[in-house]
């Protein structure tokens, strides 16, 4: 339940490679399949208005990211759709927004909690780093192992703790992002092969994604796990000062 936009996505894009609709080109399908699945998920209540303002501004986020690298050429939309903005269609901030999507799910339904989170600031700091890496690497020096060296040791302490039918588990905080940023990876070469993108060794024919790829999930499932995880500190720390304001002295 909590993968539920993700594998949505996923049937979409198989769905839309082998089925058309005349006049209507794939990514705008795509687009208007996303935007209307959003609404079922919040009028059913899988998804809480808080959790679409979470999952709107990793859209925003994602679609960023797209304009810059496709102008760069890190990957491109070979498609034409009236819905694309200089090269990148709309729908595919829907790709990160379903990742925000899935962390919000699970954190509700596993009841995830942390502990030994490092001081805020800090974590807000080194995502923010990670995210600008992604940009800056095209003129500076790629410093996402230099990161990544910072991440385990901000982390090192950290415990993600979920629950699994009666049983509270654990695990260290890296080897959730890793194992995200793994199946990520996974799903990605899954996309690539539906056509929802494609990366440069794949312009001739579908090839494997280049395995270096996991490693940038990994960092960006990290920007987007300390978004969600401050935003949840914020809301947490919001709903404490309202109880107190409400009750009596």
């Amino acid at each position: 339940m909590s993968c539920i936009f993700p594998v949505f996505i996923f049937a979409a894009l198989a769905v839309s490679k082998f089925v058309s609709i005349p006049g209507l080109a794939r990514y705008d399908l795509l687009l208007l399949l996303c935007l209307l699945f959003q609404v079922v998920m919040v009028k059913s209540r899988l998804e809480t208005k808080d959790e679409l303002k979470v999952i709107t501004v990793f859209h925003l986020i994602g679609l960023a990211l797209e304009l810059f690298k496709v102008h760069m050429g890190s990957w491109g939309y070979p498609e034409p759709a009236v819905s694309k903005v200089y090269g990148v269609p709309l729908y595919s901030g829907f790709m990160y927004a379903s990742v925000a999507s899935y962390l919000c799910q699970a954190w509700r339904r596993l009841d995830v909690g942390l502990s030994a989170w490092p001081n805020q600031w800090l974590a807000v700091c080194l995502g923010a780093a990670v995210y600008l890496n992604f940009f800056t690497h095209h003129f500076l020096w790629d410093v996402r192992w230099v990161l990544t060296v910072a991440i385990f040791i901000v982390f090192w302490r950290t415990r993600v703790h979920f629950q699994v039918a009666e049983e509270r588990l654990w695990m260290p905080l890296p080897l959730a992002f890793f194992l995200i940023g793994f199946f990520i990876w996974i799903a990605e070469n899954i996309a690539t092969f539906f056509g929802a993108w494609y990366y440069p060794n794949q312009r001739d024919g579908w090839d494997i994604v280049h395995i270096s790829k996991i490693s940038s999930w990994f960092l960006l499932v990290i920007v987007s796990f300390i978004i969600v995880a401050q935003l949840k500190h914020v809301k947490s720390r919001a709903a404490g000062q309202k109880s107190n304001k409400q009750t009596p002295v």
